[in-house]
């Protein structure tokens, strides 16, 4: 995979097809958004990497300020913008109620159960999916995105399962723009 992940080294989705530059979910208003697992642009720890990628899949620590009180819900989007395709990998989509204001390390698994927190799925599978580059290509930078958005998503047109829609037609369904949003971004290579 170290051959794979060199000859792609120069393959990267890029920063402009990220949810924080969809049309709907631009907002004027800041969430800060920290976690006590890494700061911002710096290395996330191995235990919140993939399996593949040396970790145990643990979605790390996240706490918020500044969610507007008018906010119907939140949307917790999570992406791999190095990811050697065309847009961002989706490692974790999330409803989060606007009453939470923060998430314990594990509280994005598929099977978490956290009341407020309803995991959708991802770009494979449901839940959260742990950093896992190819080996050879490089850092690659996790957007942990926060949205407080005015109308809650309960339902995608044309789609009857929420749970089974794919992260893009979710994000589609978004009536922005945003109240406010937030990001925070971690590093990880291997």
């Amino acid at each position: 995979m170290a051959i794979l992940g060199t000859l792609l080294k120069n393959k990267r989705a890029g920063e402009k097809h990220l949810a924080w530059h969809h049309p709907n979910l631009s907002g004027s208003d800041t969430l800060d958004l920290r976690s006590t697992d890494f700061r911002h642009g710096e290395a996330m720890h191995a235990v919140h990497a993939g399996r593949c990628g040396g970790g145990r899949n643990l979605s790390p620590a996240l706490t918020w300020t500044g969610t507007p009180q008018e906010s119907a819900q939140l949307l917790l989007v999570v992406e791999d913008a190095d990811a050697p395709t065309s847009r961002p990998f989706v490692h974790c989509l999330a409803l989060i109620s606007p009453e939470r204001q923060e998430l314990l390390p594990g509280a994005l698994g598929a099977d978490a159960g956290v009341e407020g927190v309803h995991v959708l799925r991802s770009g494979m599978g449901r839940g959260y999916l742990g950093p896992q580059p190819l080996k050879g290509h490089g850092e690659h930078r996790y957007a942990f995105q926060l949205f407080a958005l005015r109308t809650a998503i309960t339902s995608v047109p044309r789609r009857p399962n929420l749970e089974a829609c794919r992260p893009r037609d979710v994000l589609d369904a978004v009536g922005g723009p945003a109240l406010a949003r937030g990001r925070l971004d971690g590093v990880y290579s291997r």
